[in-house]
Parts: C-alpha cells; sequence; structure tokens
C-alpha cells in the first residue's frame, strides 16, 4: 500500500529530526506502529513498494508527497518536488492555492516551525489525522493513523450509520471515532501557538454566466483534454479504463492521439443481459484502433475477490462496482500496465447523470404558485383516494417526488430511507446514533450552492459524496490493491476550471445531459457513443445472488456476522434473503451487498 504517515507534538523539545522509516502493508496488515519516541516533535514515514510517495528534503523543508502535483507559475506545471518544497518555504499555506494535479501531502520547516496537511482539489488522494492531546497524527490511511500508540480505534457508530445510508464512509468523520478526513481543497496548518484545523484553500465557483462562444469553447476545451491526458500518461506504461461511456472512450481516443500509437484499453462484461456494454466498448476501441482486452466477470470471480477487497479498505466501502474495477485493473497489471487512466469526473463536471435529467423535471413543480400546491393539488391527490385513481397515480407519485425543496429532494429515492431505518436496524442502534446525520451533511455540502442554477447544485453535491466519497476511493483502492498506479486526466485541474466557467444550460440544455461535451466532442467519439445511454462497470449483484449458491451463501453468512453486535434486526435479515431478494433481486441486491461488505469488515477487524 501506497502512502505516508508522521505526527507532531507540540509538548516535545529539541531539534526537529524528521526519521524516515520504511513500512509496507499487505490486505488485512496494519501499517507498522509508529515510533514515537524519535527526537523532536515532528516525524514523517513513507511506505511502499516504488518511487511514490517520496520523503524529500529540501533546504529547511522535510516534506511526505504522494500522487502527481503540479506547482502552477503562469503557464508552465512544474512537477519537481524541489519547487513546490520552495514555494511552501516562501508562502506557507498560501502556496497551496498554486497546486494543481492529485496529491497528498505532509510537510514540516525547521526553520519557521510550521507544518501542513493537504490533499488535492477534488480529493483524489485522502489524508486522515486524529488530535491526541497535543499530538496531531497524520496519514493517508486510517490504519497508518491507528499505528500510532496514542492513537485508540473504536467504532464510530454514527459513522456506520452513514455507510448504510451512503453505502460509503462520508467525510469528514470516518469509521474510527476521532480519526478525520480531510476534505478536498483543505489544508491544515500546525507548529508551535496554532490550533491546527481544517480550512478550505480551494472551492468551486461556478461562474453561471450566460451561452456566448460555443465553437471557440469546444476547440479550447479539445486542447485541454488532450494536454491532461498527455499529463496522465507521461512517465509510464499507459493504458485505459474502456466502458463504452463518453467519458472512457474520450480518455482512450485523447491517449492515442498524444502518444502516436494505439492506446491499450480494458474493459469488464458481464454474461447477464442489461449489464453487458462490451458491444460500445468495442466499438469506441474500433474507432480509435485501440489494443483491446476484455475480462468477462464471472460469479466465482466475484466469490474469491469480495473477501479481499471487503476487508483491504480500512473503512466499510459498499460500492459493488469495486469488484469490476479491481478485476480490470489486475487484469490490465498482468498485461504488463504500469498506469492506467480512468474516465471518471465527467458526469459530475459537465452534467451527465441521468438524475440530472430527473431532476429538472421535477423541479417544475416548485415553480408553482405555494397556495396551488399547498392548499389544492397536495391534499387532493396525497389525502384523499383520488390520487390513487388510474391515470392520477403518475401525477401523485411525481408531487410526491418533487414536492421536497433541493437538497432533501435530492435523495429522496435512498434505499435505507425506503425500507424504513425502524424496519432495518435495531431499537438498540437507532438510540445510539442520529439518524438525521446524513441530511446534515448533505445540507452542509449544498448550502454553498444553494443560490446556483440546480444543474450546479447537483454537481457540487455529486463532487463530494459521488466522486470525493465514493467513485475516487473504489478506482483509488482497487488500483492499489491491483498493484498499478491511476490518474484521471477528467479531474485535471485545468479541466475543473473550464468546467466552473461554463455556463449552467451548456451543461443540461432542458433534458439534454452533457449537451456540451457532446458537442464539442461530435466529430471525435463515434455517433453510437454519444448518444447510448451511461451504464459503467455495474455489478449484477441481485441476479448473481439468487443463481449462484456459494455467492448467496457468502453472503448469508457475511450478512448474519452483524448480528451480534445489534445493528441489524434479525427478522429484516430473515426477510430479506427468503422473500424481498426472490422478488426484486435488482433492487434488494443492494442492500444484501452493503451488509454483506460491512459484516465481512466487522469480522475481519475485530472492532
Amino acid at each position: 500500500m501506497r502512502g505516508f504517515c508522521g505526527w507532531y507534538d507540540r509538548t516535545a523539545h529539541g531539534d526537529v529530526q524528521p526519521r524516515l522509516r520504511g513500512m509496507a502493508r499487505g490486505p488485512g496488515i496494519d501499517v507498522a506502529t509508529l515510533d514515537s519516541r524519535s527526537a523532536g516533535p515532528a516525524a514523517l514515514a513513507v511506505h511502499g513498494t516504488n518511487a511514490r510517495p517520496s520523503l524529500i528534503e529540501h533546504d529547511s523543508i522535510v516534506m511526505a508527497l504522494a500522487g502527481h502535483p503540479r506547482l502552477i507559475q503562469g503557464t508552465a506545471r512544474i512537477k519537481d518536488p524541489a519547487a513546490i518544497a520552495t514555494a511552501l518555504r516562501a508562502g506557507g499555506a498560501d502556496a497551496f492555492a498554486s497546486l494543481g494535479g492529485d496529491f497528498a501531502l505532509a510537510a514540516w520547516d525547521n526553520a519557521r516551525q510550521r507544518g501542513w496537511l493537504a490533499i488535492d482539489r477534488i480529493g483524489v488522494h485522502p489524508l486522515f489525522y486524529a488530535r491526541c492531546g497535543d499530538a496531531l497524527v497524520y496519514a493517508t490511511s486510517i490504519d497508518g493513523v491507528c499505528g500510532h500508540p496514542a492513537v485508540p480505534r473504536s467504532l464510530d457508530m454514527q459513522a456506520v450509520f452513514d455507510y448504510l445510508y451512503y453505502h460509503v464512509c462520508p467525510g469528514p468523520g470516518t469509521i474510527v471515532a476521532g480519526v478525520r478526513r480531510l476534505m478536498p481543497g483543505q489544508c491544515i496548518e500546525f507548529g508551535p501557538g496554532v490550533e491546527p484545523a481544517p480550512r478550505n484553500y480551494w472551492t468551486m465557483q461556478f461562474a453561471e454566466r450566460p451561452a456566448v462562444a460555443v465553437e471557440e469553447r469546444a476547440h479550447r476545451f479539445k486542447a485541454l483534454l488532450e494536454d491532461a491526458v498527455r499529463e496522465s500518461a507521461e512517465g509510464a506504461q499507459a493504458g485505459a479504463f474502456l466502458s463504452g461511456g463518453t467519458d472512457s472512450s474520450t480518455v482512450n481516443g485523447m491517449l492515442g492521439r498524444v502518444t502516436g500509437a494505439a492506446p491499450r484499453s480494458f474493459s469488464i462484461g458481464f454474461d447477464v443481459p442489461g449489464y453487458d456494454e462490451t458491444e460500445y466498448a468495442r466499438i469506441a476501441a474500433k474507432h480509435f484502433g485501440c489494443q483491446h482486452v476484455e475480462y468477462y466477470v464471472k460469479p466465482t470471480d466475484v466469490v474469491d475477490a469480495v473477501p479481499l477487497i471487503a476487508t483491504s479498505y480500512d473503512q466499510p466501502f459498499g460500492n459493488a462496482s469495486a469488484v469490476p474495477a479491481y478485476l480490470c485493473a489486475r487484469h490490465a497489471r498482468e498485461q504488463g500496465i504500469e498506469r492506467l487512466l480512468a474516465g471518471d469526473g465527467g458526469d459530475e463536471l459537465f452534467g451527465g447523470n441521468e438524475r440530472y435529467a430527473k431532476q429538472h423535471l421535477l423541479s417544475h413543480y416548485q415553480r408553482l404558485p405555494a397556495g396551488l400546491r399547498g392548499a389544492l393539488l397536495e391534499p387532493a391527490l396525497l389525502s384523499t383516494p383520488l390520487g390513487a385513481l388510474p391515470g392520477i397515480r403518475k401525477l401523485r407519485s411525481y408531487i410526491e417526488q418533487a414536492r421536497p425543496p433541493m437538497p432533501q429532494r435530492y435523495e429522496s429515492y435512498n434505499l435505507l430511507t425506503h425500507l424504513g431505518v425502524a424496519e432495518v436496524l435495531t431499537p438498540e442502534f437507532l438510540g445510539s446514533i442520529d439518524p438525521h446525520h446524513p441530511a446534515h451533511l448533505l445540507a452542509e455540502a449544498h448550502a454553498p450552492f444553494a443560490r446556483h442554477s440546480l444543474i450546479n447544485q447537483m454537481l457540487a453535491i455529486d463532487l463530494r459524496f459521488v466522486m470525493a466519497d465514493g467513485d475516487l476511493p473504489k478506482v483509488m483502492h482497487t488500483c492499489n490493491l491491483a498493484g498499478i498506479d491511476v490518474t484521471f486526466p477528467l479531474l485535471d485541474d485545468r479541466v475543473v476550471d473550464f468546467s466552473q466557467e461554463l455556463p449552467a444550460d451548456l451543461k443540461l440544455r432542458g433534458t439534454q445531459l452533457r449537451w456540451f461535451f457532446k458537442h464539442a466532442l461530435a466529430d471525435f467519439l463515434p455517433q453510437e457513443i454519444l448518444t447510448k445511454k451511461k451504464h459503467g462497470f455495474g455489478l449484477p449483484v441481485g441476479q448473481w445472488l439468487l443463481s449462484h449458491r456459494p455467492l448467496h451463501d457468502l453472503a448469508r453468512d457475511s450478512v448474519q456476522r452483524l448480528l451480534p453486535h445489534k445493528i441489524v434486526r434479525s427478522e429484516f435479515v430473515t426477510d430479506l434473503f427468503e422473500r424481498k431478494l426472490p422478488e426484486h433481486p435488482g433492487y434488494f441486491g443492494t442492500m444484501v451487498w452493503v451488509l454483506m461488505m460491512l459484516g465481512l469488515w466487522l469480522e475481519a477487524r475485530r472492532l
């Protein structure tokens, strides 16, 4: 596992002597305990299997660095770590505003007696920390933080509930009580007389300008994409994920353009109707002349991979597409690829998710006069038998979904809420948590963007909850587990800046998703890719739970392990497997998966 860890103790005395200590971590193995007896108040350690992350000593700066940071000076993008150290020496925390790329960073300035922690603007690389009296402990993994003897490892029950709600553990909290996560674009300064606390050095700033000069923007956009892919691929034997969607197809096409060679593309297939997207991946591969490799996932692959994936994360992770992502990355590594380029981020920057169009339609209801809604439509259709009449039921359903304001409306289809928290969870567990906490997190993320256009409100929410909490940890961790590097050219800071400037009506035009992106690349992508619906590497969980007995048995046994923790009601577990899953495998298979991954994780961690 590639990463770094360190600590600062403001009560320590003497000269600062940062220590470099090599550490290794494999799946299910904690990092070595940090040596808190090192001389001086600060220490750093790096662990990994290759040149990144690295420990840099330059002038009076000692810096641990993971990822691919770039110091932005005018039009220049400098990747030399010494230049980054020099910028920190001169500007302190203000230097982070000039850092691009993806990174996690910890630095200590011996001369100024100041230290800093920071992660990139989008949160590609994680960084965790804990306050233990006068000590600040930090690491690129929760296990790294808990490796320090001063940090207790105890389960945060609120985080367990938040996981069941979001299927991941949303930041800034973590599954371990007292351990926090830096959010995208945040940094912490620490040192004598400084109270370490996270602050934003960068936030999304949507321009909301009217649409102008579309063709000029399109030309600039394609140039930015090309530059981003070039930078993402440099210095390694690179290939790319290829799902057959707009984003991954764009990345593969640009990879071929910047390298002048046939791009090496890797796809996952499923022999299940409605899930297999290899047809579109082949269209893109043929269009761009890719050296294309497919791997068809079988239920036996899932049974083999699930225990490894579930227990290798340092907090529960319930996104089932982690399995095909891992298998695809592992297959690419076996083919000699050192780095994969991933297409994540395009939907969340340019308006590509299907729910954006749906929310656009639901938003029309809020424009009706409040009196008409509250005094006539809602009482008549929601509180009387009228709403159940044929031909009226769809209108009633529309009002039920459209009635809540943003951001509550955005989570109206939450699985746990629809099942009923009291039906799923035990009274003991519910008594120990705040069931409204996930909604508070959502409202907190939405508040800075409440006055923006609806599409930009949704993009801001998804950049946090979909990308930083879900998709990025999924791809980063599974690639790490497969022993391969990964970059995200569509999340390049130049592309992000471009998306901020893009007018809202060019992202979502009526119900037309990512209008500008598709317009700009209309002469680059195959027509079939431009018009297809988004899918990705979705796993046919429910179908395989029913058809493949070893997977069903693994899932049921893993969920049963939750019962001694008194989190889930035993009656619900029985009903879930015996009635709900057979009736609606596609829907209830998700809940089985989320509970299975939690059960496996808790059993491995013995918390």
